[in-house]
């Protein structure tokens, strides 16, 4: 699509000042917090990374490439960031890791806009995305995506120990059904001192779910300082106002130790851009859009020397409680008769209240045998409860003459305990090498969870609570399992320049079985200014206990859909059989690149082969699926044809192929007296193919067109971030364009004769699209930044789905891509404090 007018100057300033693409450049690097890690630690390498002093980071060479998107303050050098992701071994400044990593600062995190971790991170990084908009009980959660991949083929760490996922499953059907993923909206951005993007397959080194790449956040430490923000914000609308108070502090403990603690208070009004309902000619539908949402984020970090300084006591504590309203599709008089409770129709709403807890508790030290050690325990556990406001159930009324108009649906709870126990040294070899032998080794225990509690008798009743049928006692229950791992990570130098890292794994699922994955990787550096980098690794992520167990109903007004068990026998009548693990091959290769002084470049390409991906298949319609979906115990109200029922379970049920090309690239130029500017553009390109479709036992295909475009075509092609900002004295502007590349989806029928057919869809092209984001700030105290923006500002919206593929005209936009949102232009205005 060719840009608007309003976006040439920023296309050609960027474009002729950087002959890649890519962008990346970190901002404030957190200099207290380094400070009161140095001191804390004997050394900044130790506390900074967690590198025992037996393992010192290699000299670092001089190319840095820091995060996609981000703008680089002039009272910090890129060279000086340090990275602790990719490698168990040692600590590495970003671009001398053999593995492409991006650095992400808190401060670039805030210079969005943003209100959430999840919406800041596609805004800087061209590798993530997310779906524009989940609708029902999948708009309560937040997720991201990696390299095209799904949510839960993403690894998310808080200081190098794996987070707890969701309790909350994706129940609908796109591209994110079945997931329960980390819902990365639940972590503090003020905790968050930077994040390091690993864009690399890395289970390996970490384990399962580390297929597209792992997010590794680093929350702040030490005593000194703090910051505290205030934003409020609103779409071009006029809806969507939010308001947001974010901030951190310091504290001593005793004269060598700190506790930090931070909170996070957000609220948001609901977004609604559906069109016109063509039943009633008014706005009924509150569907497309952002759920009314009110969010309190806690946390506190600590750490203390112990033990006459030979010991080192750390933990962090992150709890998080949201509210969240979505409604769902407009019932009218007519369709759903109530005239005693609705007599102009009724709009059903999902609410969800949810508190999310995880702690970590750590003792490490430099000297076991000679070895570094660091053994911990992280308890996480997500509560979930949905219930829904606004509706009824028409079977319970015919019943008793009565119906509630409130019911809890469902309770949702999931818990992960690991226990970790690593081990690392640097073995010096003499002449034999260029350097010293890097091992690191480690063992780990997991328990996992997943609870699926009953909702109220009535939600279940018959045909149950409109729009989402209560959990039945049937399909309720409490599944566990466990999981046992091991790892050896080796990291030398055979010769000068040469750097090689060898890790392999182990893991045994007590329900999924064992695992084996391994990598090895290499890079030479031929000059100070140019160097290749390559790895190719194995990887698996394991099918989670909500995916093996989850089952529902959800109904709209003219048609329904039902989410069977794998393993029940409902769905065993389907075709279908038990999951097993996914597996993947990945292959990357790439070169580093530092032309001159402050320009930095780097271009890695990727394959990404997966084998047996589990996904939303096995979907039957008519009165096959009304038989096994009221055979799972879920009664389909009898006002719904059986041609516009569809059931589906999980599956193994395709094999993909992933490649794609990151180039980054950036400039920083100080212009002395005209001030300082940097400019950055970077590129993400990626493709997914279908390599494998498997079938079910009755010998029908597992996956529709429909459900294959949502591996293969739902993600862009492309996603280019290109900014510059210019900062001189106490001003500064920012001006960064997206481009989002085209997506296609295989979209249903809403009317005509092929209507809600699950074999006949017609394919639906999301055109590419540019967006600009613009901010000006000033300085108006030495501790006070003040900064208004626009995000989208030329307000670009979706392209609208062709009449037949809207439902009765007020759904006009594909919901499934994960390209703009339908929010349209959003602005605000953001006040920062530091101390």
């Amino acid at each position: 699509m060719t840009p608007s007018p309003k976006s040439y100057l920023p296309h050609t300033l960027i474009a002729t000042s950087l002959i890649t693409v890519y962008a990346s450049s970190p901002l404030l690097a957190a200099t207290n917090s380094a400070e009161t890690n140095a001191r804390l630690h004997g050394s900044a390498q130790k506390m900074v990374t967690g590198t025992p002093a037996s393992a010192p980071a290699r000299p670092a060479r001089q190319v840095t490439t820091p995060a996609a998107g981000a703008r680089r303050s002039s009272a910090s050098s890129p060279n000086e960031m340090v990275v602790v992701t990719g490698n168990r071994n040692v600590a590495r400044k970003v671009t001398d890791n053999i593995a492409p990593i991006d650095v992400i600062t808190s401060q670039t995190l805030l210079s969005t806009g943003m209100p959430d971790l999840g919406s800041a991170l596609i805004n800087v990084n061209p590798a993530i995305n997310m779906q524009d908009h989940q609708t029902d009980q999948g708009a309560l959660s937040s997720s991201i995506r990696m390299r095209g991949l799904d949510p839960d083929q993403v690894l998310i760490l808080i200081d190098g120990k794996r987070r707890h996922t969701t309790a909350n499953i994706n129940s609908d059907k796109g591209p994110d059904s079945g997931e329960t993923p980390v819902d990365i909206d639940m972590i503090p951005v003020a905790m968050i001192d930077h994040i390091e993007v690993l864009r690399d397959g890395a289970a390996a080194q970490y384990g399962s779910d580390a297929i597209a790449g792992v997010v590794n956040i680093i929350l702040k430490k030490g005593p000194k300082g703090g910051s505290e923000q205030g934003l409020v914000g609103a779409n071009y609308a006029g809806d969507g106002f939010t308001y947001l108070l974010r901030g951190d502090h310091g504290f001593k403990w005793g004269s060598d130790g700190f506790v930090r603690m931070a909170f996070e208070f957000k609220h948001n009004d609901l977004t609604s851009h559906d069109l016109v309902d063509s039943r009633t000619g008014r706005k009924d539908f509150h569907q497309l859009g952002e759920p009314d949402q009110t969010r309190e984020n806690f946390a506190i970090n600590w750490g203390k020397p112990i033990l006459h300084d030979k010991a080192y006591f750390y933990g962090n504590v992150i709890y998080g409680h949201r509210h969240a309203e979505s409604p769902q599709f407009f019932r009218t008089a007519t369709q759903t008769p109530l005239p005693s409770y609705y007599p102009w129709g009724f709009d059903p709403v999902d609410t969800s209240e949810e508190n999310d807890f995880a702690a970590t508790v750590g003792v490490k030290g430099d000297d076991f045998l000679g070895f570094g050690w660091d053994l911990s325990s992280t308890y996480g556990e997500d509560i979930f409860n949905i219930n829904q406001t606004n509706s009824a159930n028409l079977s319970y009324l015919a019943t008793y003459g009565y119906t509630p108009t409130n019911f809890h649906l469902r309770g949702l709870t999931s818990t992960q305990w690991t226990n970790n126990l690593d081990f690392k040294r640097s073995i010096p070899v003499g002449h034999l090498m260029a350097g010293p032998i890097n091992v690191a080794f480690g063992a780990e225990h997991r328990m996992e969870s997943y609870r699926m509690s009953a909702g109220d008798p009535a939600s279940y009743y018959g045909a149950g609570s409109q729009a989402l049928v209560g959990l039945s006692p049937t399909n309720a229950g409490i599944w566990y399992r466990d999981v046992y791992a091991g790892y050896l990570d080796v990291d030398m130098q055979p010769i000068k320049h040469l750097d090689v890292d060898i890790a392999g794994r182990f893991e045994h699922y007590t329900d999924a079985g064992d695992a084996k994955t391994g990598k090895i990787a290499a890079r030479y550096d031929f000059t100070p200014q140019f160097a290749i980098r390559g790895a190719i690794s194995t990887g698996f992520r394991a099918p989670t206990l909500a995916e093996e167990h989850y089952a529902t109903l959800g109904v709209a007004p003219t048609y329904a859909g039902g989410q069977l068990a794998v393993n029940s026998a409902a769905a065993r009548q389907l075709g279908a059989v038990p999951l097993t693990p996914e597996y993947s091959t990945n292959a990357s290769g790439g070169v580093v690149i530092r032309p001159i002084k402050n320009f930095n470049i780097t271009a890695d390409v990727y394959q990404i082969n997966i084998r047996d991906r589990i996904v939303n298949g096995g979907t039957y319609s008519g009165e096959q699926a009304v038989n096994a979906i009221e055979a799972s115990g879920i009664q389909v109200p009898s006002s719904i044809a059986a041609s516009a029922v569809t059931a589906s379970y999980y599956s193994n049920g395709a094999s993909t192929r992933t490649q794609g090309l990151d180039i980054v690239s950036n400039y920083h130029l100080d212009m002395k007296k005209n001030g300082v500017l940097d400019l950055n553009l970077g590129i993400d390109l990626n493709r997914t193919t279908l390599t494998h479709l498997g079938n079910d036992t009755n010998g029908n295909p597992l996956l529709n067109a429909q459900r294959i475009s949502y591996l293969t075509s739902n993600t862009p092609r492309s996603k280019i971030i290109m900014g510059a900002h210019w900062k001189r004295d106490k001003f500064d502007v920012m001006l960064q364009e997206m481009r989002w590349g085209q997506t296609k989806d295989m979209m249903t029928y809403q009317s005509g004769p092929y209507a809600y057919s699950s074999t006949h869809f017609f394919q639906f092209i999301n055109p590419p699209v540019w967006t600009t984001n613009i901010e000006f700030g000033y300085q108006v105290l030495p501790r006070v930044h003040l900064a208004v923006g626009a995000n989208n500002l030329t307000n670009r919206m979706p392209k609208k789905l062709p009449m037949d593929g809207r439902y009765y005209n007020a759904e006009a936009y594909d919901v499934y891509a994960s390209q703009i949102g339908f929010n349209g232009g959003y602005y605000y205005f953001r006040v920062n404090a530091t101390y």
